[in-house]
């Protein structure tokens, strides 16, 4: 069981201290709001992309083998929102909350600190397997939280082919999921291996990705909206920290998943809220106020949970 605590510390821990590095910039001043902005901005449309793309060219994983852990992540997503949105048309009253407490449940921090944990767990193995995990299920949160959020439209131009245009506007657009298509590609073609610049200087940028990005997060975090959580956000918070993984190890199990399969699915899936979430909340008039809550307390207590189900897993031999 030793062993097992030490694991999930080890993989947790650096994560929390650069977002801790990140809150102590924000409060002595050294981390403004439009440093926050503009960094978090290079480290999605460059640094990431670079760190999917050379971390799929350079592995010899099989991609193959990863499907049934693909199909799982897309089943529990599913269950999680279908689930959210049950409760949420029988206790959520108004509009405006619905969709922004659906999100908060669904949607986890994949890119940023499920990348990070996941690398910090299983190395450059973990990391690519992940990678394309993120890839595929990023393409159905957005779908996911573009029908959730809809409930609220903020003029009579917000129609079902707008939204379904801007769905498709964004996968087209998307960083991420541009670098993992690209990485396939390249791959799956008959091309020499990627060597000398271009490949030091993509190293350089995907090292820089996810300590900016927990950096970022953690200057992020709103300490007013952690340390009073309404009701509501309270609920969607259980459901992100608990619910979320409880069902991840119940699909991964009864799907045979173990070791590392189960150890990204596990890691994936109890990632906090995504930050991305209050971004499309706001921008398609759901309640951000509800959104910025829920984004703040899971993304410092649900690290803790990670770790306590990290430990558990690990424990019973599971990851």
């Amino acid at each position: 069981m030793i062993d097992a605590i030490v694991f999930a510390i080890t993989i947790v821990l650096p994560n929390l201290a650069l977002m801790w590095l990140g809150f102590f910039m924000q409060r002595r001043g050294e981390a403004s709001q439009t440093f926050i902005d503009q960094a978090s901005s290079f480290v999605f449309n460059y640094c990431l992309p670079c760190l999917l793309f050379f971390s799929v060219v350079d592995s010899d994983v099989d991609y193959g083998k990863q499907i049934t852990l693909i199909l799982v992540g897309i089943l529990v997503t599913f269950i999680l929102f279908i689930g959210a949105e049950f409760y949420a048309k029988r206790f959520v009253k108004r509009p405006e909350d619905q969709g922004v407490f659906v999100q908060g449940v669904f949607r986890s921090n994949m890119a940023i600190i499920g990348l990070a944990t996941v690398a910090n767990a299983y190395g450059a193995e973990g990391l690519s397997i992940g990678a394309v995990y993120m890839g595929v299920v990023t393409i159905l949160f957005n779908i996911l939280a573009v029908i959730t959020l809809s409930r609220v439209s903020k003029s009579v131009d917000d129609t079902w082919v707008s939204r379904g245009t801007m769905i498709v506007k964004k996968l087209l657009t998307n960083p991420l999921i541009l670098a993992l298509v690209g990485a396939f590609v390249y791959k799956a073609l008959p091309l020499p291996p990627l060597t000398g610049v271009i490949h030091t200087t993509g190293d350089l940028l995907a090292a820089v990705a996810l300590p900016l990005a927990l950096i970022c997060a953690g200057a992020s975090i709103n300490l007013k909206s952690m340390l009073h959580p309404s009701g509501l956000s309270m609920q969607a918070s259980i459901g992100r920290i608990v619910i979320a993984p409880l069902i991840a190890i119940a699909v991964g199990l009864g799907f045979g998943l173990s070791g590392v399969h189960m150890g990204v699915l596990f890691l994936m899936v109890a990632s906090p809220t995504a930050a991305a979430s209050y971004v499309m909340a706001k921008a398609m008039g759901g309640n951000d106020v509800l959104a910025a809550n829920i984004l703040a307390f899971t993304t410092v207590v649900g690290m803790f949970g990670m770790a306590i189900g990290a430990a558990t897993l690990r424990a019973l031999g599971l990851m």
